[in-house]
């Protein structure tokens, strides 16, 4: 060990200049880490289907700076989607040192009238195959310059719902309706997190899963507006979420800092898993 390395904050969690891109960033959880690197310094491309609320992340995060935030509007839930981000990138951008896969859907029905198209085709084409074809597409920018120092960095959003073995009474859902395809798919995306850390790795590319639990964000609009304070008392640290707990993990694993991690499925939940509370986001 040498007592010359440097140890310091700015050291380890240093972001500037760096390259990002964040889907689903035109809310919540995306916003959260577009944000979170904008501030530092980064430049981030945010992107998802709504022009108008891209617009307006990209305005509010370019007045704070010091970095700077630019959009692409693109439907994230099939491949050609994912291709036309992926192409927009490569067009603008000969290095991408971060990519974030938060783009995602969810879908409440009962048991025994769950749709297939909105409940399983969409929920499933978003929230896991867009994960795939878009880091795919990216996967050569990503690895541009890598090293096992400076590794390209893949940070998917999953949820605390990946480990959850109800699919009923969450905080995204009327009464009586279930999670089956969102619950499902986030169980995917940590597997797929796994298959790509083990792949990528060689081309010094990590891959990291974040599984919140409940933040603030569209999705869990519902259960702030019906419950309100009874979601705070429902979590072990007597807490939901808060932008501040989101833009920490977000520099985390896109610095130094977590250079030699890659795999892990993190949960972000203020310990709701490991008290075993059933309700899940």
């Amino acid at each position: 060990m040498s007592y010359s390395e440097e140890f310091t904050i700015p050291s380890l969690f240093d972001v500037r200049g760096k390259v990002a891109v964040v889907t689903g960033g035109g809310s919540g959880i995306g916003t959260m880490f577009a944000a979170a690197y904008v501030q530092n310094g980064a430049k981030v491309y945010i992107a998802s289907r709504k022009e108008k609320q891209l617009k307006e992340v990209a305005d509010a995060l370019n007045k704070k700076g010091p970095g700077s935030c630019h959009y692409v509007v693109a439907d994230l839930s099939n491949k050609a989607g994912c291709d036309h981000l992926a192409n927009e990138i490569i067009k603008r951008e000969s290095k991408v040192h971060i990519l974030v896969n938060n783009s995602g859907a969810t879908w409440g029905a009962p048991y025994d009238n769950f749709p297939e198209k909105e409940g399983w085709d969409r929920v499933l084409g978003l929230n896991v195959k867009g994960v795939y074809y878009l880091t795919v597409g990216l996967t050569d920018l990503l690895a541009k310059d890598a090293t096992a120092d400076d590794p390209g960095r893949v940070i998917n959003i999953s949820s605390v719902a990946a480990a959850t073995t109800t699919a009923t009474g969450s905080t995204l859902a009327d009464a009586g309706n279930g999670l089956w395809s969102y619950n499902t798919s986030k169980a995917a995306v940590n597997h797929l997190t796994s298959l790509l850390a083990s792949t990528l790795a060689p081309r010094k590319i990590s891959v990291n899963a974040v599984m919140p639990g409940v933040f603030p964000s569209k999705m869990t609009a519902f259960g702030y507006k019906s419950q309100g304070e009874a979601m705070d008392r429902a979590q072990p640290m007597g807490r939901t979420g808060r932008p501040r707990d989101m833009a920490g993990i977000a520099l985390f694993l896109a610095s130094p800092a977590s250079a030699h991690i890659t795999g892990v499925h993190i949960p972000l939940d203020g310990g709701a898993l490991v008290s075993r509370i059933k309700s899940s986001l």
